[in-house]
């Protein structure tokens, strides 16, 4: 058991009302031998709880913890265990974890990663590939100096007034650690995720249909046309499009092709299939279509929409994830490359919020280390977790 002053310096540290005087006498009583893992544990304590708690209201979960912590450390270690094996690690980083890794009690050294920095690229019809700076404004030109639209920043907007008798491809690539968006000729806007391209017609002629071709994520707010079809292709699955926003993942080292609508109706079909009505599959707002890419088959569920598109705000939401996965899309956003030699954490699995516009690379890994204890070295752009 612990004195109640030095619950209470936990608590008010753990919520960010600590002064300067009560952290030096909380890092005093942390300096004895063992103190310091039993902070620890109060600390993954905190994470649990308010994970588990789902709930805004920090007076309830501060005397949830105090609840714990007047338990005895001895309960609370088993209890932690438990938590381990049967739901894995539960992490919440959103606004907590900066103020963790910033308090005067974090005496841990963190080595800097350098990131690799790549630019956007847009390559035209004739094989010409150009280099997409962020901040730019400039033209869009066809390859035939003819313009077709405009940059503005981090999008392209095609004009819908351009006029050309066949079809011209132009495809938009961006890479690990940016993100980009494009507005069609017929006013459909695309969001393009990390390492992701997009191939799509400069201009959609009339009886041609609208069809667009996706590797990576992408959300889609599609123009509403009867008259033509609008098209998404990820290779094997065809995405038909009834008017509708949905989001659409389809990176190439995953074993399925995932869409998740939000509005409207989509159908999903393997692309062999296209004209036959009977083979389409369709979707709900509020339902996930997979397409197993080995199998060949599809499946739906009700989910949580806002987890698989809380890219577009900057998060990353990791629910029941195993940690393999989640060093793929750490890999993807922070543009960093991730080697993990620890075959045991890599089939952990994990919930997570990252706001990964505030929160660095260095800062998550901080936050596994807290909780999981990696290890983990850093070379430049690399991570080497043994």
């Amino acid at each position: 058991m612990i004195t109640q002053e030095i619950e209470h310096l936990i608590t008010k540290y753990l919520f960010q009302s600590a002064n300067a005087e009560e952290l030096d006498r909380l890092n005093t009583w942390i300096q004895y031998p063992g103190n310091e893992v039993i902070f620890k544990d109060y600390v993954k304590t905190h994470f649990a709880i308010t994970l588990a708690m789902n709930d805004p209201d920090t007076e309830q979960i501060r005397l949830k913890l105090l609840k714990e912590i007047r338990k005895g450390t001895s309960e609370k270690k088993i209890r932690l265990k438990s938590v381990y094996k049967y739901a894995a690690i539960a992490l919440f980083f959103v606004g907590f974890g900066y103020y963790l890794q910033q308090t005067l009690l974090d005496n841990i050294q963190i080595e800097r990663i350098s990131p690799k920095v790549d630019a956007v690229t847009l390559e035209f019809g004739n094989g010409e590939v150009e280099i997409i700076a962020d901040d730019a404004t400039s033209e869009l030109v066809n390859t035939e100096g003819k313009v077709v639209g405009v940059q503005k920043g981090k999008k392209l907007v095609y004009d819908k007034n351009t006029s050309e008798i066949k079809l011209s491809y132009n495809t938009l690539s961006v890479p690990k650690g940016k993100q980009f968006s494009i507005e069609l000729y017929d006013g459909t806007k695309v969001f393009l995720n990390a390492e992701s391209s997009l191939r799509y017609p400069t201009t959609f002629l009339p009886n041609e249909g609208r069809k667009v071709f996706l590797t990576g994520e992408a959300y889609f707010e599609v123009a509403h046309n009867n008259k033509s079809p609008f098209i998404v292709n990820t290779q094997q699955l065809d995405i038909k499009v009834y008017g509708t926003t949905f989001n659409v993942s389809n990176y190439p080292e995953e074993e399925s092709t995932e869409v998740v609508l939000l509005e409207g109706s989509v159908s999903l079909m393997h692309n062999s299939n296209l004209d036959i009505s009977n083979n389409e599959f369709f979707l709900d707002p509020g339902f996930k279509g997979s397409y197993n890419k080995e199998a060949r088959t599809i499946d739906k569920e009700k989910v949580n929409t806002s987890i698989y598109t809380s890219w577009r705000n900057g998060n990353l939401v990791f629910r029941d994830l195993s940690f393999e996965k989640i060093i793929q899309k750490l890999e993807r956003h922070y543009n960093v490359i991730i080697i993990n030699n620890n075959k045991t954490l890599a089939n952990e699995t994990f919930n997570a919020t990252i706001e990964t516009q505030h929160e660095t690379m260095e800062q998550v890994l901080n936050y596994f280390n807290k909780v999981y204890q990696i290890e983990y070295q850093i070379v430049e752009n690399k991570i080497i977790i043994n």
